[in-house]
């Protein structure tokens, strides 16, 4: 046994006796740590708020330095390395160290999605970046931005230009136009005066939630995110667990060649918000989370100017509503991933069971409805069943709102019988564009890959798809022509789950980018694709693994002339 110094206490020192006098590590800039306080102000410290508070730095600054990390993390109590980790998953907040150079002022994104690259999006990228001052402005390459119908559209700051040229581009710059332009749309008073929120007024003094959701199964509606899940079903899975209960609205539209909840948000948002209140109603949430996309900044100013006047005129308290605004991430569109990312973590999909009915938000049961879903969730409320199943076609009832771009005359978003085939949607856009010749069409977003145009009779709608491997998704039409091609068209999908898989799986992660470097090849080499699209089928965590070699199987089922 040693002998104690007594002389020196317990701890007996060994070598120069100087002692440090910081903690290892980053230490907190005392400026930074004000700016971070100034920027949160009175906000509750809570961790699910991390992402939002890291956008008011981002926001504010330009990019997310070490020194604006280490503050945060002083702030919230949390370590810096569960803040860098959660920063760098989302592609819209830039993490800079110490000895790196910050990005410029200004920031262009040009969308690379099937259609803006049908509309030249590639070439315009190119002479952007050849154009612009690289210490002034950087050029990037930006996945959908949920504006096909105007392609190629191009991201100023965060003002979108349609039908982008260099010349619109370079305009907005020089007149300063960097933030969203927000359209005329229904606001509250005229939503009020159309007999708005009188059906929710009705339900809550006295409504039967299982009658209102016999209603919705009636009517036949169906999640049209692209599960196609019964959406009254999932009302009674929800109450079927012991509170508290919140609802999630999955605004993270990313699908390429999707852009319908964006449609409605922009022209009725009250006609969606009255249907999601409607659903937490049926199921007592205790708070209602929207999760939308960074891509449509102009949504969220609308959803927060209009929440705020449902709060003034005592419909909903002043919390009971939460706007979370997403920073560019694909994936969390998938409902546990998208939770994940509400809770303020990375949007990695969780392994299920449990399902998020059971465990969802803060591992409480969650309603998860998208926007597009919850819309027809008050119009069935208001005007009953037979909004939508009073139409039949082709042997199938309702209606559906099509994305539709590409190669018609008029891209946008046309709301038709379910039973609808693409001859009938492209009519609907005007017909094909002046000079194109249809040859193949994208039926539900790439997740769905590629038809030939001599599949144009088959009803576009939930399980009339399936025998044809394939499924209608989030109803995204993309039209190709016979100037295009179908080659081109899949490696165009595959890199887009390359660069949106979040990585947590090895089928995923490594197959997409394995395809891609298969898919460059003058020729494909076919066996081993097959064999590689079984691998990500079988074993990847979700939807996006799984779906990926839809784009791959169908160009060889039926491009074959050129691959």
């Amino acid at each position: 046994m040693v002998p104690l110094d007594d002389s020196k206490g317990v701890w007996k020192k060994k070598g120069t006796g100087k002692s440090r006098r910081t903690p290892k590590g980053r230490q907190v800039d005392d400026a930074a740590l004000n700016e971070v306080q100034a920027l949160i102000g009175g906000m509750p410290l809570r961790r699910d708020l991390l992402i939002e508070y890291l956008h008011l730095i981002q926001d504010a600054y330009g990019h997310l330095s070490a020194a604006h990390i280490r503050a945060l993390a002083e702030e919230m109590r949390i370590a810096q390395a569960e803040i860098y980790e959660v920063a760098t998953f989302y592609a819209h907040f830039d993490v800079v160290a110490e000895d790196d150079t910050p990005p410029p002022a200004l920031t262009i994104r040009v969308c690379d999605s099937l259609s803006c690259e049908l509309a030249g999006a590639e070439q315009l990228r190119k002479a952007l970046e050849i154009g612009m001052d690289p210490s002034e402005v950087r050029v990037l390459r930006a996945p959908c931005m949920g504006r096909c119908d105007t392609a190629p559209v191009v991201e100023v700051g965060h003002n979108h230009i349609p039908h982008a040229t260099h010349e619109k581009v370079n305009a907005a710059i020089h007149a300063g136009e960097l933030h969203p332009q927000i359209g005329d749309y229904q606001q509250f008073a005229e939503y009020m005066a159309d007999g708005g929120y009188q059906t929710l007024h009705a339900l809550r003094d006295n409504g039967d939630w299982e009658a209102v959701q016999e209603q919705i199964k009636e009517a036949g509606l169906r999640g049209l995110g692209g599960a196609g899940f019964p959406s009254g079903t999932k009302w009674g899975f929800v109450r079927a667990n012991p509170g508290p209960r919140y609802l999630a609205v999955n605004g993270d539209e990313g699908e390429p060649g999707t852009f319908k909840d964006r449609h409605h948000l922009e022209r009725n948002p009250h006609m969606f918000l009255e249907g999601m209140l409607i659903a937490a109603w049926a199921v007592e949430a205790v708070t209602c989370f929207i999760y939308m996309r960074d891509e449509n900044p102009g949504v969220i100013k609308i959803l927060k100017k209009e929440i705020a006047k449902l709060v003034d005129a005592g419909i909903v308290a002043e919390d009971y509503i939460e706007v979370r605004r997403g920073a560019g991430a694909y994936i969390c569109g998938e409902e546990s991933a998208m939770i994940e990312s509400i809770e303020g973590k990375r949007g990695l999909p969780r392994h299920r069971p449990p399902f998020v009915a059971q465990v969802g938000i803060f591992n409480q049961p969650t309603l998860v409805h998208n926007v597009e879903t919850l819309y027809w969730v008050a119009r069935i409320a208001r005007f009953g069943p037979q909004v939508l199943n009073a139409v039949e076609k082709n042997g199938r009832k309702g209606l559906r709102n099509y994305s539709v771009s590409g190669r018609v005359a008029e891209p946008g978003v046309y709301l038709l019988p379910a039973g609808s085939t693409i001859e009938d949607i492209i009519e609907a856009a005007g017909g094909m564009a002046e000079g194109h010749v249809f040859k193949a069409y994208q039926p539900g977003g790439p997740s769905s890959g590629l038809l030939p145009a001599t599949l144009n009779d088959v009803p576009l709608d939930f399980d009339t798809l399936q025998p044809y491997g394939t499924f209608i998704g989030s109803a995204a039409v993309v039209v190709l022509s016979d100037q295009d091609s179908a080659k081109d068209a899949a490696l165009n999908m595959l890199k887009f789950f390359e660069d949106e898989s979040c990585g947590q799986c090895t089928p995923c992660r490594t197959g997409c980018e394995k395809a891609v470097k298969l898919m460059q090849a003058d020729s494909w080499d076919q066996p081993l694709l097959e064999d590689l699209c079984q691998v990500m089928g079988d074993a990847s965590i979700c939807g996006l693994g799984q779906a990926a070699p839809n784009p791959i199987r169908l160009v060889m089922k039926h491009f074959g002339e050129e691959i």
